[in-house]
């Protein structure tokens, strides 16, 4: 190609660019204004980040000095005169949204995940956020969340889909304090613990929980709830259609729930090689014929508490909480390989509310507000007291409600969630909508198998020494 050819070019090619940029800049301007007053100031924070980074990476101490010449400079450099050094700054893209900024930036040699969370307090005041996070972000790179409105102090709305979730074995918890979701997966999980304050989050939590299995038929979900006597009375008067069973506060009707899931148990456990041909259900996922069985036992306190006195009526309830202590220790300690999750909900989760041998074998524990430094440990284990801002005793605001603290696996320490809330007409359209999902999964187990092979003795105990202590 000549240089007349070049000349005759350039402006075509000059122009095109000038097209793609104005292009770029249109699309940018038509996204701002359609864009709700949240995000708009994510996008204009997210312009001046862009415009300040050179200069702040360097005040930072997120710049390298590379003193090695480039091949033009050796060219171009004359008299044997050393070029001058350059100063790199990693390069970034900057995403906004309503809470804030996503920056994705390169490491450089001597600028890695180390020197970035070193520095992410001076980027929080230079970009006006009230917390900033760094993660790494796959080889050499970082990724920076800066949160310029608190996740935590908005209250959020869930409202269900009514379509069936992609993945049944995965609970949606919420937004952390950097507004990321939070999700839970449920394939390990034989029982989780949900402590906290009256009011603060913990039934509306299982609510959403419920709302959005709902649409699944392979889901199945129980619930004892000892606030209420019937069902009507409580916070699941709007799901009770998707329940296949409900009890209240009375300890012998709550005993025969408990028998009966812990026959399904039995059941389960003898039959599962021979009809889903493994022995663990998660391999392969709940199905219609083997749904996930979800026993919620709400206030959980009031199945299990220590009844004391000698007149007969007393010591009958005694009884009736022990071996419900038993039957429950039973289908956490060996429900999760066929299929059976139990939550507990309590305002305090210490050792009389739920007993430690079945409280410390529940993988998952998170806990709304609390009062005291003891309940806040009962729920969390004794660490939480190496992490004070995210003790659930600071949560007692009202601006915290819906509020949870908890152990996420991957993460160091705990992590505080805003779990959103499920108004309760949406709730009780989404269980109108799948009512006719509702099965007893006893009787399905029975079409698989054939009631005849199921197991009919009587449950046994489980086999774990404490209970006995704690009954006798």
């Amino acid at each position: 190609m000549s240089v007349s050819d070049v000349v005759e070019i350039a402006p075509v090619i000059a122009g095109a660019v000038l097209a793609l940029w104005a292009l770029k800049l249109l699309f940018g301007l038509v996204r701002y204004v359609r864009a709700d007053r949240m995000l708009r100031a994510g996008v204009r924070q997210a312009f001046v980040i862009r415009r300040r980074w050179k200069r702040l990476a360097r005040l930072a101490g997120l710049t390298v000095t590379d003193r090695t010449p480039t091949f033009m400079d050796s060219l171009t450099t004359k008299d044997g005169k050393t070029p001058k050094p350059r100063v790199r700054t990693p390069r970034i893209l900057v995403t906004a949204d309503h809470y804030g900024v996503v920056v994705r930036a390169e490491c450089l040699p001597k600028v890695g995940l180390d020197e970035y969370q070193r520095a992410a307090p001076y980027l929080a005041d230079a970009w006006r956020c009230t917390r900033v996070s760094v993660l790494p972000n796959g080889p050499g790179q970082v990724l920076i969340r800066g949160v310029r409105v608190d996740p935590l102090s908005a209250p959020t709305d869930h409202v269900p889909t009514g379509e069936e979730p992609a993945e049944v074995g995965v609970w949606d918890m919420g937004l952390d304090e950097y507004a990321e979701p939070v999700s839970v997966g449920l394939d390990g999980v034989p029982g989780a613990t949900v402590a906290g304050l009256p009011g603060y989050g913990k039934t509306s939590l299982i609510n959403k929980l419920i709302c959005d299995m709902a649409p699944s038929p392979a889901v199945q979900i129980a619930v004892a709830d000892g606030k209420v006597s019937q069902a009507h009375e409580g916070d699941y008067a709007d799901v009770i259609g998707r329940l296949f069973a409900f009890v209240g506060d009375d300890l012998a009707d709550a005993n025969a729930l408990f028998k009966k899931l812990v026959q399904l148990r039995k059941d389960r456990s003898a039959s599962i090689r021979g009809v889903l041909g493994a022995t663990n259900m998660w391999s392969m996922g709940p199905s219609e014929g083997w749904p996930l069985v979800v026993l919620v036992i709400d206030e959980a306190h009031t199945y299990f508490r220590d009844y004391k006195g000698s007149d007969a009526a007393t010591k009958k309830l005694a009884a009736l909480a022990a071996e419900n202590q038993r039957l429950v220790e039973d289908l956490v300690k060996k429900g999760r390989s066929v299929g059976m999750l139990v939550i507990l909900a309590t305002q305090k989760s210490t050792g009389d509310a739920i007993p430690t041998f079945i409280r410390d074998v529940c993988p998952v524990g998170l806990s709304f507000a609390q009062k005291t430094a003891e309940a806040a440990v009962a729920a969390l284990g004794d660490d939480i007291r190496n992490w004070p801002d995210a003790n659930p005793t600071t949560l007692q605001s009202p601006v915290y409600r819906g509020v949870a603290s908890m152990a996420i696996q991957g993460r160091p320490g705990y992590t505080r969630i805003r779990t959103p809330f499920v108004q309760p007409e949406d709730a009780a359209w989404v269980s109108e909508a799948t009512a006719h999902l509702t099965q007893d999964p006893a009787e399905l187990l029975a079409a698989l198998v054939g009631p005849a092979d199921l197991e009919k003795e009587e449950v046994e105990p489980a086999d774990d020494t404490s209970t006995a202590t704690a009954a006798a």
